[in-house]
């Protein structure tokens, strides 16, 4: 895992984030819209899910690239 996040660049990974990770921008980023749902508990429908997943996946990158750069500076 460590080997494939040092392959993707950081500039790829926040590119990721902000255009993916928040598309549709208007009214309100999607992910944000999903975030709401889910600590509401409303959110249930599959098509709710399969967004979140979708949309948190580029955010999920970046966390997991910063993780293991912490991880590689700290050795």
């Amino acid at each position: 895992m460590r080997k494939a996040l040092k392959h993707i660049s950081w500039p790829i990974s926040l590119l990721l984030a902000l255009t993916l990770g928040l598309a549709p921008f208007f009214p309100e980023p999607h992910i944000w819209e999903k975030l709401k749902l889910l600590a509401a508990g409303a959110l249930s429908a599959p098509v709710d899910i399969f967004d979140l997943l979708m949309h948190g996946a580029p955010w999920l990158l970046l966390v997991a690239k910063l993780v293991e750069y912490a991880s590689r500076s700290k050795n």
